[in-house]
């Protein structure tokens, strides 16, 4: 298999394993949808860690497959594309991606899937499709955008250049910057801690985030607010409220 899924302490981590470099040919990305979907759906699974090993993230999609393709061949693939990456960034729970070493292309537009992004130093991010005659086609025009502001994303895409980890960190590309041999552990950290806290608080949080953030406030309010509401029919939140007034912030355990 290209991509598996493997689930410990609450993460389920979904790697990448198509060496040498992680393309993302047609059927890792299918494999990559149909996992992304079995992780939403999973109880066992509360957060989820993108990985692609210990060397190098995903360097981009397959180019000697996309070379063999024409217009109405990408045409018919190009939703599917899409969709495999979307399905990655509707997973219901936390998602943090582990990068180390070249995350390009496909890759770059894989993490951009994740909330929150660990990168080790080594690690070398970028859009390059502007080299192949191309632009981003499984979210980066979008997703990037929005991350780092249309100005630093329109540079990246335009020119198609590498930046290092330092310069991903101080763009916000990503969220914090480690030892390369120390991504995964700090990666899998991150997830566990947030797998023990209440799963539909914080579905209701990424939720309001991402759809806030495609419509205008008085929508996005309104999102938040039914969100909010709803979250006081929930056993966690008696669970979460009781253990403040009797033991304190911070001690509740919830299930």
């Amino acid at each position: 298999m290209t991509v598996t899924l493997e689930v410990s302490e609450g993460v389920g981590t979904i790697r990448l394993d198509r060496p040498p470099m992680n393309a993302l040919d047609i059927a890792t990305q299918d494999r990559l949808r149909e996992l992304a979907e079995e992780a939403a759906r999973r109880d066992d699974v509360r957060a989820v860690v993108l990985y692609g090993g210990e060397k190098v993230f995903a360097a981009g999609a397959d180019i000697k497959e996309m070379q063999a393709m024409d217009h109405a061949a990408m045409v018919l693939r190009s939703k599917a594309l899409q969709d495999a990456f979307t399905a990655v960034a509707r997973i219901p729970k936390p998602v943090v991606a582990a990068v180390t070493g070249y995350a390009l292309g496909g890759g770059c537009e894989l993490a951009l899937c994740a909330d929150f992004r660990i990168a080790g130093d080594n690690a070398r991010l970028g859009q390059p499709e502007i080299l192949l005659g191309l632009i981003p086609g499984a979210g980066g025009t979008q997703r990037l955008a929005r991350l780092v502001g249309p100005s630093k994303a329109k540079d990246l895409i335009f020119t198609g250049r590498h930046v290092k980890a330092d310069e991903a960190l101080a763009i916000g590309l990503v969220d914090r910057v480690v030892p390369a041999a120390e991504v995964y552990e700090q990666a899998h950290a991150w997830a566990a801690k947030l797998a023990q806290g209440p799963a539909l608080a914080l579905r209701a949080a990424k939720e309001s985030v991402d759809a806030g953030l495609e419509t205008d406030i008085d929508t996005g309010l309104t999102i938040e607010r039914n969100w909010f509401a709803g979250l006081f029919a929930t056993e966690d939140r008696e669970r979460g409220m009781r253990s403040f007034v009797e033991e304190g912030p911070g001690k509740a355990k919830f299930l």
